[in-house]
């Protein structure tokens, strides 16, 4: 079987900060850390690099090497929480 190849993690970030509608997620560092990104004005993904920022909800904000980042969880929504 041939490995898959390795895809920066920034290109999978930048593909879920343009997905309609924006579905929050969580970013894993390699560290052990995590960076929860609720909308689409908290991230800042510029078109070339692999350098992401992501903002909080005061003026912090942090600014990560994709090298950094160990995997990405998107959130989705439990049916009990949308109620139709």
């Amino acid at each position: 079987m041939k490995p898959e190849p390795w895809i920066e993690p920034t290109t999978d970030i930048r593909k879920l900060v343009h997905a309609v509608p924006f579905v929050p997620f969580v970013i894993h560092l390699a560290d052990g850390g995590q960076l929860r990104v609720p909308t689409v004005d908290h991230i800042a993904v510029p078109p070339a690099g692999s350098r992401i920022f992501v903002f909080g909800d005061d003026e912090r904000y942090d600014v990560l090497s994709g090298l950094l980042i160990s995997r990405v969880t998107v959130e989705r929504e439990s049916p009990a929480s949308n109620p139709e």
